[in-house]
């Protein structure tokens, strides 16, 4: 079993930024691509960025590209996903993410892994 612990949420400007950590631990944890899912009120569970497990390879949503980086720690077991520029629309619940494979992945259903999530507030 893999757990993942989010932290780093909270109530920030627009225009402000937060950074979010993910730590992953478990006896199984290793050669894992790992994302970050957000979900707002009314709304569907959206990707947001994913990461592969050699941190080379990165994807974005559009929504967020140019404005929100991801990253790993050099032990892989921790992630980061790095918000500037935020915007109201932003405003959700953050889930971390882990798959059973080295490749990112932008579907949800590809993701065996979850966090509890972590709220991200913009206010206007």
């Amino acid at each position: 079993q893999v757990q993942l612990v989010e932290s780093g949420g909270g109530l920030v400007q627009a225009g402000g930024s937060l950074r979010l950590s993910c730590a992953a631990s478990g006896r199984t944890f290793g050669g894992n691509a790992m994302g970050w899912f957000r979900q707002g009120p009314g709304k569907e569970r959206e990707f947001v960025a994913a990461i592969s497990w050699s941190g080379v390879s990165t994807g974005y949503a559009d929504s967020v590209k140019g404005r929100f980086t991801i990253s790993r720690a050099s032990a892989k077991n921790t992630v980061y996903l790095q918000m500037n520029s935020l915007k109201p629309d932003d405003t959700a619940v953050y889930y971390c993410s882990a798959r059973t494979g080295p490749l990112i992945h932008i579907r949800r259903d590809e993701y065996n892994y979850w966090g509890q999530g972590t709220q991200v507030t913009v206010s206007s």
